[in-house]
């Protein structure tokens, strides 16, 4: 299996050598650029074409979130992952309403890092251990459980519980044995449903209420 490409970007010399040599270490990731300056990084995405985009959250001129979200916007679809000291809620917040596909400390072990890197690009969520307990609180605030889970078919029960497992649309699709195209519906309806930004959302509030493969929770739809 080839190496995964990575671009990192982090305004910390030392940090980003370091972080980029125990990487590598194990042959598993391949650092093809990395940078500390915000303006080189469209510039590297385009040269390079990387698996995976390894962003700090705190850069000179502009934070991590909204280069992220300019990234999106100019319409690179790779996926990114934010690599911080922040421990803060409200960046964690930020960061998955933006459309980052994990969050993850840089206390993290770097075996922890290159997990989550694999996971992200197979289409996983990646959220650092010590950040879930928080997120939990973040869902906690904004809904009700029970009567959110009423709104929801038998079916989008069944692919949320998958969901919690961290797993993509092609192995739910599989493991259901229904369509790509239908897991993706069901997963936009799902996150409408439950006031949802994202799937790393939908994974820790499934978590959170104890859904699972074969647990039936609310009404059947």
């Amino acid at each position: 299996m080839s190496a995964l490409r990575i671009v990192l970007v982090d305004d910390h010399t030392l940090f980003r050598k370091g972080l980029a040599e125990l990487l590598e270490r194990d042959g598993a990731i391949q650092v093809v650029a990395m940078t500390g300056n915000p303006q080189e990084v469209q510039a590297l995405l385009r040269e390079h074409q990387p698996d995976v985009l390894l962003l700090d959250l705190n850069l000179p001129a502009i934070d991590g979130i909204s280069l992220m979200q300019q990234l999106k916007a100019d319409g690179f679809s790779l996926p990114i992952l934010i690599l911080t000291v922040s421990e803060a809620e409200e960046d964690l917040a930020r960061a998955l309403r933006a459309g980052a596909n994990g969050y993850l400390l840089k206390s993290m072990e770097p075996d922890e890092v290159i997990d989550a890197i694999q996971r992200a690009v197979k289409g996983e969520t990646a959220v650092a251990p010590a950040m879930t307990a928080k997120l939990v609180n973040l869902l906690d605030a904004k809904h009700s459980a029970h009567s959110l889970l009423d709104t929801l078919t038998q079916r989008e029960r069944e692919i949320l519980a998958h969901l919690a497992k961290g797993e993509s649309n092609k192995a739910i699709a599989r493991q259901l044995d229904i369509s790509y195209d239908t897991v993706k519906l069901h997963v936009r309806h799902i996150l409408a449903k439950l006031n949802l930004s994202s799937r790393v959302e939908a994974a820790v509030f499934a978590v959170e209420h104890k859904l699972a493969p074969g647990l039936e929770a609310g009404k059947k739809g």
